[in-house]
């Protein structure tokens, strides 16, 4: 990347594509229960290869509930006619081993408080399609509805309250279908984005807390998508946003970018996001550029075994408005181990990653006095310069009795370059929050580590 006038050269998808060339050629060998194989000589689907056919609906032709973000059941037992109802629950405690006094735990856009079972988020809608016309609603209830929302400094911006207005929806967008190729999708509204590879949701995902390049990337977009499937095992993906998870705008400008999924065979699937746009708050003269790209090979499936691993390479930086590339960046990865054993019934996650973030902008202000996005806090700055580098390891294992449930349990280390984490003496004020959200309070100081070790047991349902 250079400096001056930013270009952006991606050099990921290049050494991607050679790695899946020698991944694709497996695409014929005997099923493992993907049923990936291609058809034999003399079947019924070769007879017909000469009669015209419908085109194949995308990513189809193989099982890809191993891919982070797509666990689930494909037994959709709330359906009826053409309305295919979704239910979720995330409920979970989380044991900080700082136990501190206001049970906030800092740093983390998934795990909030400690010592408490608490709700994450309680969801409730679906999917709706009919005749090229489709909708999808998904609700925020639960810790969700706040937290997310306080990550967002564009509802500073003018009028209307637009942390109010969305805060109790993760999810809402309509759309209509082009029967074009294998599909195109025209969407608008809010629609997740699945930069930092991770789901939102946490029963979609190998762990709970994921590393950082997936807590502090965005969850979702407010804006307009085309999905464009030129065939069964790719999809192009452009996108005009309102900004980097943000509600509105945060300067004179959209946002763009767009997403590119390809899936040669069921064991390989490969992600790429890129991001252009200005996301300081008030400052039209800064911009951001960002790429992320994610590799996820399923090396085993036999006998109800399955191993698959996963690793994305973050990076981006912003310039002009008093910043440059050479000290105002982001460059992260993170790398994950996944086994599922008796039948699908238990899985064992080991994984971690790590950034650095000089003038960190996206690291997730912690909540000291109330702290928001917007609010800032002096107490833990984020001016140009400020450095901060962290790195995080996971464990996790989970029992599946059933497609629609997951019980699960985790153990976490996360460390930072300066203090961060919520300490015993905690984050609050004594007697609660004082004065502007994150302004000094004389006499108090918030008590943060730079490490921290913390156990997480999740009860997380979706039908």
């Amino acid at each position: 990347m250079r400096l001056g006038r930013p270009h952006v050269r991606v050099y990921l998808f290049p050494l991607l594509i050679h790695m899946a060339a020698g991944v694709g050629a497996r695409a014929d060998e005997p099923p493992d229960g993907t049923g990936e194989s291609a058809p034999a000589p003399g079947s019924a689907q070769t007879g017909q290869s000469a009669r015209k056919k419908t085109p194949a609906e995308p990513f189809a032709f193989a099982d890809f509930s191993w891919v982070p973000g797509s666990y689930g059941s494909a037994d959709r037992p709330l359906k009826t006619g053409a309305f295919t109802g979704e239910l979720r629950i995330d409920a979970a405690y989380h044991l900080s081993f700082h136990h501190p006094q206001d049970d906030t735990i800092a740093g983390s856009s998934e795990v909030f408080r400690h010592g408490e079972i608490q709700l994450t988020q309680v969801g409730v809608g679906g999917d709706f399609s009919h005749d090229n016309v489709h909708a999808r609603l998904m609700t925020q209830f639960g810790l969700y509805s706040q937290t997310t929302p306080r990550n967002d400094p564009s509802p500073a911006r003018g009028q209307w309250s637009l942390d109010n207005a969305y805060r109790y929806i993760s999810e809402a967008y309509g759309g209509y279908h082009i029967d074009k190729w294998n599909g195109i999708n025209i969407q608008a509204g809010i629609f997740m984005s699945y930069i930092g590879l991770w789901s939102y949701y946490n029963f979609d995902n190998w762990t709970y807390q994921p590393s950082y390049v997936s807590s502090n990337t965005p969850w979702f977009f407010n804006g307009l998508r085309v999905q464009i499937f030129p065939s069964d095992k790719l999809k192009i993906e452009p996108w005009i946003i309102n900004g980097w998870q943000s509600y509105g705008r945060l300067a004179n400008s959209f946002g763009f970018g767009g997403q590119v999924l390809w899936r040669p065979t069921g064991r390989l699937s490969i992600l790429g996001n890129q991001y252009y746009g200005k996301d300081a708050l008030g400052n039209d003269d800064r911009r951001r550029i960002h790429t992320d790209d994610s590799i996820m090979v399923k090396y085993y499936d036999k006998g109800g075994r399955r191993a698959a691993a996963s690793v994305t390479l973050d990076a981006g930086c912003e310039w002009g408005g008093g910043v440059g590339c050479s000290s105002q960046y982001f460059l992260g990865f993170m790398a994950y181990n996944r086994l599922w054993l008796a039948r699908q019934r238990y899985g064992l996650t080991v994984g971690g990653g790590a950034i650095t973030n000089p003038g960190r902008y996206l690291v997730l202000i912690p909540p000291i006095n109330g702290a928001t996005a917007f609010s800032g806090t002096p107490y833990f700055t984020a001016n140009p310069g400020d450095r901060f580098k962290a790195w995080d390891a996971q464990v996790t294992l989970d029992y599946m009795p059933r497609p629609f449930v997951t019980f699960r349990a985790e153990l976490n280390h996360r460390q930072a370059s300066v203090p961060y984490f919520s300490g015993p003496d905690g984050v609050t004020p004594p007697g609660g929050n004082v004065g502007p959200a994150g302004s000094v309070v004389p006499g108090f100081a918030p008590d943060l580590r730079k490490g921290e070790d913390r156990v997480t047991f999740a009860f997380l349902v979706k039908f």
